[in-house]
């Protein structure tokens, strides 16, 4: 699926070109349009057609910076195929720094759309039509909520065999099976058998460089997977066997209080190990957190304040912990800013 033009808007888009383009969704009421930022980067050589997208929820931010890079590696010169680079698919959301459209709707629960719906509906439909079913695999970023982080983590349908392949190959420790969730991108994009990934990875509204540096990589790896870029000229090192975690849990406050959290983002707990403790302001009154099951802190509260119900803590449970525990610590070093000798070559210094 690549032929020799593509129309994206009713722009013929031709092999071996790069064309930015405006897709109109609807005027605001001051009658001012409002369009979604699109970059369509062919090869000379057919191949796969890959859309890159980010900011479907508008305040996540992470995927915008991951989505500036990708296009700025010289090795896109030498693409095959079809790169759809979308930074930012809920304008709305990104104007306005908020998650949602201004109808209050979430757009990742809106697909595969309708022209005459909602506006989250026409935002959804109009990216479905004009990008998603033009493409053979996709990858949509995202970050954890306003003040919640997620570790760098890929998920994704591992009980499909393809998605699976590009879920491992992606590089990152913690693979999650996650069910498609209903009315979401990545439910729509499988009903035309195309195989996504949804990377996670910081939190909503900053920019992480761990998380970035590890999502331009791994979008790299899938992309040179899929021989739409040359493969790397350094030595491959050696595969792990991926460690796939088919079930996670929330640990949520069972009353309100002030949270001290003790454990980490990516650290490794057993069954029944402290995660924090909350009290009233006065420390009068302090109930214990404790893990229901073994695994890997995949995802954490920031805000110290809880109120009875929030989510505190996501656990991804593993068996293997020692295994997975190590592949976290080795991935970290590996990203950080000055230490990674594997990450693309940057002109700039790394975002702090």
């Amino acid at each position: 699926m690549d032929p020799e033009i593509i129309s994206v808007n009713g722009a013929d888009i031709p092999r071996n070109s790069r064309t930015t383009l405006d897709l109109p969704v609807a005027r605001l009421y001051t009658h001012s349009q409002v369009a979604m930022p699109v970059q369509v980067v062919r090869g000379k050589k057919p191949g796969p057609a890959l859309f890159v997208s980010a900011a479907i929820h508008g305040d996540e931010l992470n995927g915008v910076e991951i989505i500036r890079r990708l296009l700025n590696l010289p090795a896109l010169k030498r693409l095959s195929g079809t790169l759809f680079a979308i930074p930012i698919v809920n304008v709305y959301g990104f104007i306005q720094q908020s998650r949602y459209l201004p109808d209050r709707r979430d757009l990742n629960r809106s697909f595969p759309g309708y022209e005459r719906g909602s506006l989250a509906a026409r935002v959804a439909h109009q990216f479905m039509s004009e990008i998603v079913e033009q493409s053979t695999h996709g990858i949509d970023l995202h970050t954890g909520a306003i003040h919640r982080s997620n570790l760098p983590q890929i998920r994704a349908n591992i009980d499909d065999p393809q998605t699976a392949d590009l879920a491992h190959i992606f590089g990152v420790p913690v693979i999650l099976n996650a069910d498609l969730r209903d009315n979401s991108l990545r439910e729509a994009a499988a009903e035309y058998g195309i195989p996504m990934l949804l990377y996670e990875a910081g939190e909503a509204l900053r920019f992480d460089e761990v998380s970035i540096r590890a999502g331009l990589k791994g979008i790299v790896n899938v992309m040179r997977h899929l021989n739409m870029l040359p493969a790397s000229r350094r030595k491959a090192k050696r595969e792990h066997k991926p460690l796939y975690a088919r079930a996670s849990s929330w640990v949520r406050a069972p009353a309100g209080g002030i949270l001290r959290a003790i454990v980490p983002l990516g650290g490794s707990v057993e069954k029944d190990q402290l995660l924090g403790i909350l009290s009233d302001p006065f420390g009068e009154h302090e109930i214990e957190i404790h893990t229901p099951c073994d695994g890997i802190v995949i995802g954490r509260t920031n805000l110290p304040l809880a109120n009875e119900g929030d989510a505190l803590f996501h656990i991804a449970r593993y068996r293997k912990l020692e295994a997975v525990t190590a592949r976290v610590e080795e991935f970290t070093e590996q990203h950080q800013p000055d230490t990674n000798p594997d990450s693309p070559p940057d002109a700039e210094p790394p975002i702090v």
